[in-house]
């Protein structure tokens, strides 16, 4: 069994590192089609028959590695990361997706990006490279009435905190791009969230100059852990954040504690700033935790795929006071969705991204 759980790592690993696209849909679970050049353009979930609605899930269809999602405020609008090896089709996309209508399309770059590098907030931020762009992680915060700023972890041509301005009082929200934070080169960003400064907390998820970067998280070694940057400074590690693996990431409203997934040991972690180096606890759940997703009740969603290999993936709720995990929801290695990276509640509904597939799911709240 462990050793089944090790391949399934290797291949997420694999995949986030920027394998090729062959390689991602050569190793597809059932649910996971291979991807044409208009991967993210708009899609209902009838538009093809394996997109139907199964058991107590439904899907919206035409992503690409939808691997992370946010909401935007309280609109019925969602954003999803595409994962996409960088030179590739999809490469550098955002999907925006309408959580009532239930259809996706394309929301960065588009047709006409918008792109405005503000050199005050972001000096040491070179030009963006959208042809080898990889949208990874994203967090999202309101800044003013209707406006946000949008953060993504970003692979390919720079290691980067990506950064867009999002006007959501229209329509539809419109994306301005406007600069980057780049990264130390032995970091390996998978998942951000957003401080109140304009800063932000970021996971080192693996040393992508280390030969060794997979084993040492199939291993559960610590091999990164927690970095902050805070406007006018550089990227630190935060001291006390060592672990194997750090994934998903979110802070407490008073940005005290720091909750972050330890993929290479099933673990989640919870970090007191207040001390220095931060104090930690943590606790066990039965799945390789992925991204963390606050809920209006202030608990925290977490998903991924099963410890126990063939076994599907779930949905754990953690309460963050004393991190108690209960699992809220699961889905067999049959459906067509596999490889679960996150759960967002949305209303009455919880939506589900993966790292590896065509669409992003919903099913209806516990």
């Amino acid at each position: 069994m462990a050793e089944n759980m090790r391949r399934l790592r290797g291949l997420h690993l694999l995949i986030l590192i920027g394998a090729t696209t062959a390689l991602i849909a050569g190793c597809t679970a059932p649910g996971d089609t291979e991807q044409g050049d208009d991967g993210a353009s708009s899609a209902s979930a009838s538009a093809e028959p394996e997109c139907d609605a199964e058991e107590t899930i439904s899907y919206v269809c035409g992503l690409q590695n939808a691997e992370d999602l946010v909401r935007v405020g309280t609109t019925p609008w969602l954003l999803a990361s595409n994962l996409v090896a960088g030179g590739t089709p999809g490469a550098g996309k955002i999907s925006l997706i309408d959580s009532e209508e239930k259809v996706a399309e394309e929301f960065f770059p588009g047709e006409t990006p918008a792109l405005s590098n503000d050199a005050t907030m972001f000096p040491n931020c070179p030009s963006i490279d959208l042809e080898h762009l990889e949208v990874h992680g994203l967090s999202i915060r309101e800044t003013a009435p209707g406006m946000f700023r949008l953060y993504a972890t970003t692979h390919g041509a720079v290691e980067a905190i990506q950064a867009w301005e999002i006007d959501a009082t229209g329509d539809k929200p419109q994306p301005t791009w406007v600069g980057c934070v780049p990264l130390p080169s032995d970091v390996y960003a998978n998942s951000v969230a957003m401080l109140s400064d304009g800063g932000f907390v970021t996971t080192k998820f693996l040393d992508p100059t280390n030969a060794d970067r997979f084993g040492a998280i199939d291993r559960g070694e610590v091999n990164g852990g927690v970095y902050e940057w805070h406007p006018g400074g550089s990227v630190t590690a935060v001291p006390g954040t060592e672990l194997s693996g750090a994934n998903g990431i979110e802070v407490s409203a008073d940005e005290r504690y720091i909750f972050v997934t330890a993929y290479g040991t099933d673990e989640i972690v919870q970090f007191d700033r207040s001390a220095s180096p931060a104090a930690k606890v943590s606790t066990p759940v039965d799945i390789a935790p992925d991204n963390l997703r606050w809920t209006e009740d202030g608990t925290l969603l977490v998903a991924g795929v099963n410890s126990s290999p063939g076994t599907g993936w779930s949905v754990f709720e953690i309460t963050p006071s004393d991190l108690t995990a209960t699992k809220v929801a699961g889905y067999p290695v049959d459906v067509w969705l596999q490889k679960a990276s996150t759960a967002l509640a949305v209303d009455d509904e919880v939506w589900i991204g993966t790292w590896s597939g065509d669409r992003v799911g919903y099913y209806p709240a516990p």
